[in-house]
């Protein structure tokens, strides 16, 4: 069965090889391994040509974000099983065949691995706050993203229906991805570490932007208009928004950013207004909640 493997890369010629080179090794080898190029200017189309595998599709366009380079790169996929790899990242052997076996053995739409973690060139233990969950965990989800991308297999019909990635959001697209698919779709999880998560580089998303919340505030509002969510999880997401505005809005104000506090809690008291929740962060959704039980 065809597996394509989809990886977005800008200015990485030095890591992205050995992500390529892991899909290309791969024990299953029907599979396809599409780069999609976001706007480098380092030699990174000049390391891609020097691979000899016509299983490598190069796709290259203008700087846009992780978020498009991923759709792009979907949109040219041919494959039925659809992954996920970081360009920083890489998988191990059989990590395709393994996932692969498992995801149609069990029916899984989507399902994820365990990971390796290397930060700075050491492994590291994961906290247990990221511990890998199995099924429908939506409440979980809300608190920290739990799925690396690095990680993910997915079917074609899964990505059509939860609609790739938000191209609006310049990090935590895939805490957004998740939290739309949930609802919905049980995640399962092949409990083996197939997958090397790398970390510490200074071009990293989470370096790169500062206050990596004010993009989850945006995928929680995104949350609270969905219609067809339950009032348990909508109110869920309604005490986490409130939480996690508190906590952005009051280091917005410790290190005098004022007018980023005050538009945020303008735009976060708006959202909850929108969904009956009041305006006031104070125990605004627990008094949503004594309303409506």
């Amino acid at each position: 069965m065809l597996v394509s493997v989809v990886i977005p890369t800008f200015n990485r010629a030095g890591l992205l090889i050995g992500a390529v080179e892991s899909v290309l090794a791969q024990t299953h080898r029907d599979l396809e391994c599409l780069v999609v190029d976001d706007g480098s200017w380092d030699d990174t189309l000049k390391a891609l040509a020097g691979v000899r595998d016509n299983r490598l599709k190069v796709i290259s366009q203008a700087n846009r974000g992780v978020s498009a380079a991923r759709n792009a790169g979907m949109a040219h996929a041919q494959g039925r099983i659809l992954a996920l790899l970081d360009s920083d990242d890489r998988f191990l052997p059989t990590k395709i065949e393994r996932q692969l076996a498992f995801l149609l053995k069990y029916g899984y739409d989507i399902c994820h691995t365990q990971e390796i973690w290397i930060r700075n060139g050491r492994r590291v233990n994961a906290m247990a706050k990221h511990a890998k969950p199995s099924g429908i965990f939506f409440s979980q989800a809300l608190e920290t993203c739990l799925v690396s991308p690095s990680c993910v297999m997915f079917t074609r019909a899964f990505w059509e229906k939860v609609g790739g990635f938000d191209e609006s959001l310049p990090a935590c697209e895939d805490y957004d991805l998740w939290l739309r698919a949930l609802p919905e779709h049980p995640i399962g999880l092949l409990d083996q570490a197939l997958t090397i998560k790398a970390g510490g580089s200074g071009d990293q998303l989470s370096r790169l932007y500062i206050g990596l919340d004010l993009f989850r505030l945006r995928a929680l509002m995104k949350v609270l208009k969905r219609a067809d969510l339950s009032l348990a999880w909508k109110t869920q997401a309604a005490r986490t928004l409130i939480r996690k505005a508190g906590v952005y809005c009051r280091g917005c104000q410790k290190h005098g950013r004022i007018e980023e506090a005050s538009r945020v809690t303008a735009m976060v008291r708006t959202a909850l207004a929108e969904q009956g929740f009041g305006t006031d962060f104070s125990g605004a959704a627990e008094r949503h909640a004594e309303r409506t039980d």
